[in-house]
């Protein structure tokens, strides 16, 4: 039996910014399949995990996880806002994420 993934595949796209200054609390995230505002909808309040690796072990795993949450939608095309536990680095722009299927509200 195959494993059914519980999230969607995201990319980090960059922080929220006008035209000189950026916001690095706020991320915007493009979601795989979703190409409109009312796709966006569903996908609000929706838990986002950043998952990267690192050199020094905790615990026994390179790995670490920076959890957030998608706020609002941003623009007409599917992209969203997202606000993380911990500002997201630069160098992360363009990694994917995951955005997690819950909590539902259906």
């Amino acid at each position: 039996m195959g494993s059914t993934r519980l999230y969607s595949k995201g990319r980090i796209l960059g922080h929220k910014r006008g035209k000189r200054n950026t916001h690095p609390t706020t991320s915007l995230v493009q979601i795989e399949g979703v190409a409109t505002k009312e796709d966006a909808q569903f996908y609000l309040g929706k838990r986002v995990a950043y998952v990267y690796r690192a050199k020094r072990k905790i615990e026994g795993s390179n790995v670490r996880v920076i959890w957030g949450r998608v706020t609002r939608s941003h623009g007409s095309n599917g992209v969203v806002k997202s606000k993380f536990k911990s500002n997201i680095p630069p160098h992360a722009f363009g990694a994917s994420v995951r955005v997690m299927l819950y909590p539902s509200t259906i």
